[in-house]
């Protein structure tokens, strides 16, 4: 490896070999024989010519040791140029052929731990084959000479003049490289080493140095030498050229800049300063606005104290900030509403398939916004898990009012400044979030989205988010809305919010109570078909650039896809599983290939890979001790199996399945309760202390929780201990005491869609949650056999046969 030496460095006053060759010097390097062999050095970035003196600075291991053993023998060495000067580790692969033999003059070691060489180039050669690669390269070689005579005649010395002439000027215009050089130039007498020492010294890559040093014809050589230093002269002119003209440029913008700040000492004096014409756009501005008296005073006397600023200070810009905010705002500015309610209906229907419930909340709220102008708008939040609908439902509420649309994600938002602003005090203040938006959409009555209202940041060092949403949210206060950047109030009364959260659980109660609660609990499979057929493939297609008749989804393959493919409440993962068939097939057509448009089932197996999901879980009853339950999860509804395993011991009960702490006291109250009643349920007391409970949820991974699964407990308990079959297809879900009642649960609608999936018939539940079941839609209902209880004697009446598993368990 070595540095690179350019033209500009011949002259270094720390050089200490000055690269000269007299003839007699020539003569005998002539005369010298190529050796047969000879240790390989590789060079990274530069190229030895003959008679050409140069410092390499050596940091590989192998060519540190050849340097030192070469330089204690006889001083002769190979260097070749290495192809690629990044190769850490060259092999003899990396390296050229044509290379050069050096003599070592002398080696230097630097304060810094490098080695340096000082090497002068010899004859050139050509390397044969390789004998030795460790410790270093050393390789058969032959002279590369081909012993050709030094042309003579006018035209080649006027060749040589011509290099030399070239390279002077080069010298000459080059404030970097000494004048001492031109000297150095002049007084060599060779043509050889001449073009060697030029070739050298070129400011050129390495490839074609090497290319130079590979020709054999001295006169081809000689005319690429010119041809290259030609080019650089040019350079160095059009650099010239260019630092000329910028400096004529220079001096011309110092002259405008002067020139500008005299005009702008005129102007001020004639009072039509840059500062003036901002503050004439602000009064035009604030003219055409239809505020109140009080915003209208306090901007006069924000414009009053932007104008006794001076225009240098920095408070003047933040002034400027302000202001230009001020009446940017769409201060009383409302879109008319489309009050038509067959539209707004119609609106709906388009782009959301079922969501009754909404739908009608929505007709009702324009009813009375068309009989009463003035109504305050109500404040609604979409309750659901993902992929059911809820932001995309606000973005039709505001196409279907004719109102802006605005959506502002609260996920992750934790610092109050966000929604409320800053004071303009700070450096770097702005409104929050709030205003932004408005001043955005040039509205004050838009549909204002308020996305993820469930994952906003409570109490910490940056004040508390939900209570900034206190205000906004309350239509007994939002009229007079406080932003810390903009220090009056602002009537966000006629916004209409609308809240989106996955679960009301980690929602303030506070802000809870300020809003209209609306559940999408998720989609029966039906429902899934119709908005894939209306909403997904349409969309989906579009999207791939795939026309309507070359991708066809019949119904079963639809089903197939829901029940196989995925398993959720919502649309988002069934919208990803379509999107997938149709690039499958936007690849064949792309291809130009023959397929059919029709996608069968088969074909799902193919492009989806096999099924992941069950249709059904195996919901049978040929077990004791294994019960279906009923869950709530935020992604929709889920069943979940309940086992009870008996092994002879001492009457320990074991819990496992990843349960939570309200689980394991369910477990252990129905434990209690089923050895209170045992004489009742004809079981021997003396059975709890010679027989171990081992009780377990599956799916160990996911963490569980909560009372509901109670009465499913204490019937998997009842059935281990009595050997009883449950009954087929039969699912449950309800809190139990210890006096043995029957308690509400949550997450009633989930629940039973989560039944549905699973082809249960019939489902048994707290009598105290029937007033949930006549709220839900019908169509969620059908095929479902409820049975109410209140105790828990009527759940194991209704759930346990009097028939014995078979192959029962020997208790006595």
């Amino acid at each position: 490896m070595s540095n690179y030496m350019a033209l500009s460095d011949i002259m270094d006053p720390e050089t200490e070999f000055f690269p000269l060759l007299s003839s007699e010097d020539e003569e005998l390097m002539n005369a010298e024989e190529v050796p047969g062999d000879l240790p390989i050095l590789p060079l990274r970035n530069t190229v030895l010519f003959p008679g050409v003196v140069i410092p390499i600075t050596v940091g590989r291991d192998k060519s540190i040791k050849l340097i030192k053993e070469s330089y204690k023998g006889d001083k002769t060495i190979g260097v070749v140029a290495q192809k690629d000067p990044e190769v850490e580790d060259p092999d003899i692969e990396d390296l050229h052929k044509v290379g050069t033999v050096a003599r070592l003059i002398k080696i230097l070691q630097m304060p810094d731990g490098n080695t340096t060489a000082i090497i002068q180039g010899k004859k050139r050669f050509e390397i044969i084959e390789v004998i030795e690669k460790d410790p270093y390269f050393k390789a058969k070689v032959q002279s590369y000479e081909k012993n050709a005579p030094v042309p003579d005649g006018k035209s080649f010395e006027a060749l040589i003049s011509s290099v030399k002439d070239i390279a002077v000027q080069i010298v000459e215009k080059s404030p970097a490289i000494p004048s001492e050089a031109v000297f150095a130039i002049n007084n060599i007498e060779s043509a050889v080493f001449l073009v060697n020492f030029v070739s050298s010294n070129l400011n050129v890559d390495n490839d074609e140095k090497q290319h130079l040093l590979e020709m054999t014809d001295l006169d081809a050589r000689a005319k690429r030498v010119l041809e290259l230093l030609s080019k650089e002269l040019q350079m160095l002119d059009l650099k010239f050229d260019i630092q000329k003209k910028v400096k004529v440029d220079m001096d011309k913008q110092q002259r405008d800049f002067m020139l500008n700040q005299q005009l702008k000492t005129i102007q001020e004096e004639l009072g039509g300063g840059p500062h003036e014409m901002e503050i004439r756009e602000l009064n035009e501005k604030a003219a055409k606005k239809n505020w109140s008296d009080n915003i209208a005073e306090t901007f006069k006397n924000e414009m009053i104290k932007l104008q006794r600023m001076n225009p240098s200070a920095a408070e003047y810009s933040i002034q400027l900030n302000y202001l230009e905010l001020f009446v940017e705002l769409p201060w009383e500015e409302y879109t008319k509403d489309n009050l038509d309610l067959n539209h707004a209906q119609q609106v709906l229907d388009e782009d959301h398939y079922g969501l009754v419930k909404i739908k009608e909340r929505i007709i009702e709220y324009l009813a009375v916004l068309k009989l009463k102008n003035n109504m305050k708008a109500p404040i609604l939040c979409f309750v659901g898990p993902p992929g059911v609908g809820k932001t995309s439902l606000g973005k039709s509420i505001a196409r279907a009012l004719g109102r802006k649309y605005i959506r502002m994600s609260l996920g992750g938002v934790r610092d109050e400044a966000e929604l409320r602003g800053h004071r303009k005090t700070y450096i770097g203040a702005m409104p929050g979030r709030v205003i932004q938006n408005l001043k955005k959409v040039k509205s004050s009555n838009p549909v204002f989205m308020l996305d993820e209202v469930d994952k906003v940041s409570g109490s910490n060092f940056n004040g508390d988010p939900q209570a900034a949403l206190l205000e906004i949210l309350d239509p007994e206060q939002n009229n007079s809305f406080y932003d810390n950047y903009l220090e009056v109030e602002y009537d966000l009364s006629k916004i209409m919010f609308i809240a989106t959260a996955n679960t009301l659980s980690t929602v303030h109660p506070a802000l809870r109570d300020r809003m209209e609660i609306i559940d999408l609990s998720g989609y029966l499979l039906e429902e899934k078909v119709e908005i894939a057929k209306r909403h997904l493939i349409p969309k989906q297609i579009e999207e791939h650039g795939v026309k309507k008749n070359q991708v066809k989804f019949v119904k079963s393959v639809l089903e197939s896809i829901i029940e196989n493919h995925t398993r959720e409440a919502g649309v988002r993962t069934l919208e990803k599983q379509i999107a997938k068939v149709i690039r499958n097939r936007a690849k064949f057509i792309a291809m130009e290939e023959d397929i059919p448009a029709k996608v069968e089932s088969a074909d799902l197996q193919k492009i989806l890979g096999p099924p992941r999901f069950q249709k059904d879980k195996a919901i049978t009853n040929d077990v004791a001790g294994v019960v279906t339950g009923l869950a709530w999860t935020a992604v929709g509804g889920e069943i979940l199996f309940i086992e009870v395993s008996l092994s002879k011991g001492k009457g320990l009960l074991k819990l496992t399945g990843n349960l939570g702490d309200v689980m394991k006291e369910s477990a252990s109250i129905a434990f209690e309760y089923l050895k209170s009643h045992a004489d009742q349920l004809n079981i021997d007391a003396a059975l709890f202390e010679k027989w171990n409970v081992h009780v377990h949820v599956p799916e160990g991974a996911t963490p569980k929780d909560g009372p509901s699964a109670g009465i499913t407990m204490l019937t998997a308990l009842t059935s281990a201990f009595t050997q009883r079959k449950v009954r087929a297809r039969m699912a449950m879900t309800g809190e139990i005491t210890l006096r043995g009642k029957v308690l509400p649960v949550g997450g009633i609608k989930e629940k039973i869609l989560a039944a549905k999936r699973a082809k249960v018939t019939d489902i048994i539940i707290s009598k105290e949650n029937e007033k949930d079941i006549i709220e839900i839609n019908e169509d969620y209902l059908s095929g479902l056999n409820f049975i109410f209880v209140d105790t828990m004697m009527e759940v194991l009446e209704h759930a346990l046969l009097k028939e014995k598993v078979k192959s029962p368990l020997k208790l006595g």
